[in-house]
């Protein structure tokens, strides 16, 4: 989640320098789709033997030497499959894709869905390197993972942080990117405007990353990991009746190291209060040009979700190659590949031409 689309609302002169990008715009489709509908063009994810729900792991994790981590990672499907990379976000882990992974292995696609750097088994190579989380950084994390495992090109879909670092890569290097899936739309953000304040009520569906810009919510989230993870997840996805087991399959990933220095991390560089690293700063200047994106790409959004967003309409404008929305019914809310996989996997393989 970004706080930036709310500064774009309100700053009428950046709206209209970013008005061209809409004219190159291709006009969106947007569409309601039942979780559970599966009709015409994305019937591939219906006929299945695969049951959502069932899955409760990936089995045997494997790890890569990539850039300056080892990554853990599941992965799934024929190793000459087309390549698919699920990226999940902040308090997640690996098991938004319990059920999606399965969904497009059974396609024929080679899945491959990495541990964000501070969760699960991936590790820094180095104790001495920066627990860095800027979002070029977790970008280029993804280029790095995809040079280790020799893929060229794939298609990139994500949530939450994970949409983000999506973007940031159809943005980035497009000739690595096939197609995008990305709930909540366009996430890219912007350190400058992160520093700007936004209308009261905006501003208060963002209490936890002041909290986290202080001392004693860094404290507060060492000793409350969970607890403040549950509370995440529940008021993201207010209508998702997840249990114990399945929180708690997640909550181990947050036992990594590193994993509250990441989390504070990137709150606090989002509003200008923590310096990234030097080697991202042509990087960061591009982004905050807030790049069109090119690629083919599926935007979703749950219509129950309770986490920060932007409205479909407010980032349209922002894909420029083949795009399509869809808003999932059912009560979906933030965690929408683990809420509505079908729906979640259809969009992949349709974007992708699978």
């Amino acid at each position: 989640m970004d706080r930036s689309y709310y500064l774009e609302r309100i700053d009428h002169r950046r709206r209209h320098l970013l008005g061209g990008a809409a004219m190159i715009a291709a006009a969106p489709l947007v569409m309601a789709v039942s979780a559970n509908a599966q009709s015409g063009a994305t019937n591939a994810a219906a006929a299945t033997t695969i049951n959502p729900g069932t899955n409760t792991s990936f089995g045997s994790l494997k790890h890569i030497a990539a850039g300056v981590l080892n990554v853990g990672y599941a992965e799934a499907g024929p190793i000459d499959g087309p390549p698919v990379i699920l990226l999940h976000g902040w308090p997640y882990d690996i098991h938004t894709y319990i059920d999606v992974a399965p969904l497009l292995a059974e396609r024929g696609c080679r899945v491959i869905v990495p541990y964000l750097r501070g969760y699960g088994t991936t590790r820094f190579l180095s104790q001495d390197a920066p627990r860095n989380a800027q979002q070029s950084a977790l970008g280029a994390d993804v280029i790095s993972l995809m040079d280790a495992l020799g893929i060229e090109k794939a298609t990139i879909a994500g949530c939450d942080w994970g949409a983000r670092t999506a973007n940031i890569v159809a943005a980035l290097w497009p000739e690595r990117c096939k197609a995008m899936v990305s709930v909540s739309g366009y996430l890219i953000g912007n350190q400058k405007l992160g520093m700007m304040p936004l209308p009261p009520k905006a501003e208060l569906q963002w209490w936890y990353q002041y909290y986290f810009a202080t001392e004693r919510g860094r404290a507060g989230y060492e000793k409350y990991t969970r607890d403040f993870a549950r509370l995440i997840w529940e008021i993201g996805s207010p209508q998702w009746s997840f249990d114990d087991a399945t929180f708690d399959r997640s909550a181990t990933a947050f036992d990594n190291p590193d994993h509250v220095a990441i989390t504070i991390h990137n709150y606090r560089w989002r509003l200008g209060l923590a310096e990234g690293e030097r080697r991202y700063d042509e990087l960061e200047q591009r982004l905050a040009k807030a790049p069109v994106i090119t690629v083919p790409t599926i935007t979703l959004e749950g219509d129950a979700n309770g986490a920060p967003h932007p409205e479909p309409g407010a980032y349209a404008k922002m894909f420029s190659g083949k795009y399509e929305h869809r808003t999932i019914s059912g009560g979906t809310g933030h965690n929408l590949p683990q809420e509505a996989p079908k729906a979640f996997a259809q969009a992949v393989i349709q974007v992708a031409g699978l």
